[in-house]
Formats: C-alpha cells, structure tokens, sequence
C-alpha cells in the first residue's frame, strides 16, 4: 500500500452523478474490510432534508458551505485511522477547497462513465436538481471532467456491473 494511503486510510470515490459512486463505494468498501460512507447520505441525515430541497431553497452556495463542512468532518475521522470509502457528491471535487482537503488525506479514484450512460441513468431519477436543463447539464459534465482528471487514478466506466470497476480499483498500484 502506498504511503499516502497508509498516513490516511480514505479512498475517495470522484465521478459525475449517476458514474456508480456510491453503488461502486459500499462493493470496494466491502471487499477492503473498510468502513464506507456516502457524503450525500451524511449531507441528508444532517439536515433532516433532501438534496433538491437544500439547493431549491437554500441554493447552492449554501449546500457546498455544508458539503465542505461535512466533508472536513470525514476526513478527521479518516486522519484518526479509520479506514473509509467516501463516496462524493459529483460536484465535491470539483471545489478547490475540498479538493485541498483531500488531496493528503488519502486517494481519489474517478469513476470515468460516458455522457450517453450518465443520460440513461439519471433519467430514471428526477431528485438530481442539477440535471433538469439538458443543457446546462452538459455543460456541467465537460465543465467537471476538468476537476476529476486530477484525481490520483481513473477507472473507465464500460457497463452497469459494479464488481468490474471495484475489481479494477482492487487492481491499482495503491494496494
């Protein structure tokens, strides 16, 4: 295992909504031993509310203060050697701050999925507020890809089974 990961046990799961972040997180929690955690869930227990509800009527400035402010949170518990998977939201990366955050205090693995796979997926969800405007949708996905190419690895997304990405983790230089 590399040193990084060894001085703080946290795998950091970066990727578009809909990539499989957190289906992806509990598979390769589980395979590790690890504890796993998804930033969203910790998000919604925390405010009693869900996500859309935050960004209609807090909007989303206010959502990344509390995202930052949970994140921060997770990360402590990963410094004090709790090995977690941390499954982010798909903007958390792309925020400097949280990006600084992490990026000693464990690895982050992109889960790379292509837009037409992203498409199918959300449409099936209607609680993704930032999905709404197809195009600003778009915009959005080639906007972040830049924030996720700093990730420590990349994973290519090819299908729906989650065991093929978590094997491919499982097979990277950090372990």
């Amino acid at each position: 295992m590399i040193l990084k990961l060894k001085r703080s046990p946290g795998i950091y799961v970066v990727g578009f909504m809909a990539s499989g972040k957190t289906t992806i997180g509990r598979y390769l929690a589980d395979e590790l031993g690890w504890s796993f955690a998804d930033l969203d869930d910790d998000i919604e227990s925390q405010q009693g509310v869900k996500i859309a509800e935050i960004f209609d009527t807090q909007g989303e400035e206010e959502f990344r203060r509390i995202e930052t402010a949970i994140l921060t949170r997770r990360i402590r518990m990963i410094e004090r050697g709790q090995p977690t998977v941390l499954a982010l939201g798909g903007g958390t990366f792309a925020q400097p701050a949280n990006f600084e955050l992490m990026e000693e205090n464990g690895v982050s693995v992109w889960l790379d999925c292509p837009f037409d796979m992203v498409c199918r997926r959300v449409s099936v969800a209607s609680h993704r507020p930032l999905a709404r405007d197809p195009e600003q949708f778009r915009r959005l996905f080639d906007d972040r890809r830049a924030a996720y190419v700093r990730s420590d690895y990349r994973i290519s997304i090819v299908d729906d089974d989650p065991m093929s990405a978590v094997r491919q983790i499982l097979n990277l230089p950090i372990f």
